[in-house]
Parts: C-alpha cells; sequence; structure tokens
C-alpha cells in the first residue's frame, strides 16, 4: 500500500469533529459548577450501583432502601437530621476556611475538642448539678467552642507567624486531640474503669423534639435536637458574614487574590488566625451539640469522621454555607442508611467517589471544552 493510500485509509476513520481544551479567559457561568456537583453525586451513585451489582445486589432497591430508611417517614427523617446536624456545623467550618484557601484538615480534632470543653462542664464539675438547664446549654456552648477555637488557633498561629504548612498540622492535631480526649476517657473521668464517662444528669441534655410530645403529640418519638436550631442560625450569620459583611469581603479578597488584599492593606495574618479560630469554633459546636444531644456523657466512639466529611460537604456545597444544610442532609441519610445496605462500605465508597469526581471537576473550571465539527477537505 502506498503513502497516499494510507493517508486515505487513515481519514475515512477521523471523526467528524474535533475536541479542543484551552484555559478559560473569563469565569463560568453561574449554573455551571453547581451542575458539576450535581454530576459528581450521579456519578458516585452510578460507580456505587456497579459494586452493588458486582456483588450480587440489585442496586434500584439498594438505593430505595437506603431512601426508605432515611426519608420513609417522619422518624426516620428524625433520625437523619441527627447524623445530618453535626455535618452542618462541620461543613460550614471548612466552608469558611476553604474560603479563604487555609486548608483546614483537622475540623475532626475540633470537634473532639468541643465535645471535651462541654462535657469538662458537667464532669468537673463547674456548675452545681442542680443548674438550671438553660444556664447549661450556655455555659456549654461558650466552652465546646472555645475549645475548638483554641484547637483552630495553634495552627492558624503557626501558619500567620511562621508559614507552616496548615494541612499537616491540622491533620497532626486530630490525633493529639483524640488522644487527649481518651486520656480523659479511659483514667479521669472513667466510670467503674469503662471508656466512658458518667451519664451526664438530664439538664445537661439539649432539648429534643419529643420533650414537647406531651403538648403537641406530632412531636412523640422524633430525636432531632436543639443542634439543628444551632446549625441554621450559624449558616445564616456565616452567609452574611461572607456575602454582606467587611470582614467577609477580606476573607474573600485573600481566598483569591493575597497579593491584591495586602496591597489593600489587609492584614493577612490577623485573618488567618481569625478564621482558624471562628473555623474551630464551629467545629466545636458541632462536638458540643453531638455529646449533649446524642450521647450525653464523654465517650470515645463519638464520631465516624464528621470532620472528614466535613470536607467533602463543604466543596460539594461550593463553600456556600446555605448550601451546605442540604448537602449534609444527603450525607446524614448516607451515614445513618450505611448499617441497612450490603456491602456495608457502600455509603463510604460514594463519599469517596464524590470528593475524587468534585476534585476532577475543576479542571473544567480551569479549562473550557469545545468541540467543532471537521470541514470536508
Amino acid at each position: 500500500m502506498t503513502d497516499t493510500d494510507m493517508k486515505k485509509s487513515a481519514s475515512r476513520f477521523k471523526l467528524p469533529f474535533s475536541v479542543k481544551i484551552e484555559p478559560r479567559v473569563d469565569d463560568p457561568p453561574k449554573w455551571f459548577s453547581p451542575m458539576l456537583s450535581v454530576i459528581a453525586v450521579v456519578f458516585a451513585l452510578l460507580i456505587g450501583a456497579l459494586v452493588i451489582w458486582l456483588g450480587g445486589g440489585e442496586p434500584w432497591k439498594a438505593y430505595a432502601h437506603i431512601a426508605r430508611y432515611s426519608f420513609g417517614s417522619v422518624g426516620v427523617l428524625s433520625d437523619t437530621m441527627v447524623k445530618a446536624i453535626p455535618l452542618m456545623l462541620v461543613g460550614l467550618a471548612c466552608s469558611l476556611a476553604f474560603r479563604m484557601k487555609l486548608w483546614n484538615i483537622g475540623a475532626e480534632g475540633q470537634f473532639y475538642l468541643g465535645a471535651f470543653g462541654a462535657s469538662m462542664i458537667v464532669l468537673l464539675p463547674v456548675l452545681p448539678e442542680d443548674a438550671p438547664k438553660w444556664l447549661f446549654i450556655i455555659t456549654m456552648i461558650i466552652s465546646g467552642m472555645l475549645f475548638g477555637a483554641l484547637w483552630g488557633f495553634i495552627p492558624g498561629f503557626l501558619k500567620a507567624k511562621y508559614n507552616v504548612n496548615e494541612i499537616i498540622s491540622t491533620l497532626m492535631m486530630n490525633y493529639i486531640a483524640i488522644e487527649w480526649n481518651n486520656y480523659f476517657i479511659y483514667a479521669v473521668w472513667s466510670e467503674g474503669g469503662f471508656q466512658m464517662s458518667r451519664m451526664f444528669q438530664r439538664n445537661a441534655w439539649l432539648p429534643r423534639f419529643s420533650d414537647l410530645g406531651k403538648t403537641i403529640p406530632f412531636f412523640r418519638g422524633l430525636t432531632t435536637h436543639m443542634g439543628l436550631l444551632f446549625a441554621i442560625i450559624a449558616a445564616v450569620i456565616l452567609w452574611w458574614i461572607l456575602a454582606k459583611s467587611q470582614w467577609g469581603y477580606e476573607i474573600r479578597l485573600i481566598g483569591d487574590n493575597p497579593r491584591a488584599a495586602e496591597y489593600a492593606g489587609v492584614s493577612i495574618k490577623k485573618n488567618v488566625v481569625l478564621v482558624m479560630m471562628l473555623s474551630g469554633a464551629l467545629a466545636g459546636l458541632a462536638g458540643m451539640s453531638e455529646i449533649t444531644g446524642v450521647v450525653h456523657r464523654l465517650q470515645g466512639a463519638i464520631s465516624p469522621g464528621y470532620g472528614y466529611t466535613g470536607i467533602i460537604i463543604a466543596w460539594l456545597a461550593k463553600l456556600n454555607p446555605l448550601a451546605v444544610i442540604l448537602v449534609s442532609i444527603l450525607f446524614g441519610a448516607l451515614i445513618l442508611a450505611g448499617r441497612e445496605v450490603q456491602p456495608s462500605g457502600i455509603p463510604t465508597l460514594i463519599q469517596g467517589v464524590i470528593i475524587v469526581a468534585l476534585i476532577a471537576s475543576d479542571y473544567f473550571l480551569r479549562n473550557r471544552v469545545s468541540i467543532t465539527r471537521r470541514m470536508e477537505e
């Protein structure tokens, strides 16, 4: 075959269009980023369905089962919200830090320190056992947020003062926080040598919807607690800070263009510390709400990885505090229904695929794909 014949043969197999990838010179449409988030979730569900099918299961029935055990009735929806509450708060914590391109991977440790700070009010004790419920709640909120803020201050200060990588410092501090709690759980506050503290008295519990069941029958048996109110209020305040306040403008400016922020006279070091402290305080509030609204004692297994899941939630919500609330409900459903699905690791697999898909989708935010029809030669 001659060279001419080979070229003619190759040309017959060419696609009728060409694909070109080039860097974006302008911002993508506002709808494009949320659409990529939806595609990431759908892709993760398809991968999960494939794994279920390969394991001999029926994907459609499995997902219907997840939906039924997460949203099928008011009771299970209430249980879903209980799982979603700490995710909302740690998702907000991560969203705030990420908005300034501070990679706070320490929400898990800040969560544990917030739980410790709240527990301390009962177990030292700071307040007498017969103190009114409202005083316990306010004091435990303050203590939990302060301990979380402290755990955020340390890596924030190291970043601002010595430019220590916050990914490494916050990640390492997660392990320190867990072992700190374990010392008090196994030794100082251990109940009879067991791996937990004594049960908190009831006036140190967050109110639940079920507490209103005597006067409002609809709320009977509902496990959702007051932490939901904390999360909604925190989301609204954080949205206002980021979207409407001068400080929020500084946070966004530093995240988008640190050089421009410095030129404009914005103190980057001060904001690094403040943002990390507020991020830690939100994660600490999550620990406080979980320990006082669900567990009612200090023990080791109080988090199935809430702090790490909050990272996925923040990215899926595109760092929008109000969207964090909705995305957290979806992940709360995955956590709750995980015990009902076989293989049991499917919800965790779906979470992992979502974060991988979100990271990959950033490529399309930075680059534009154009498809053009080939002209016939």
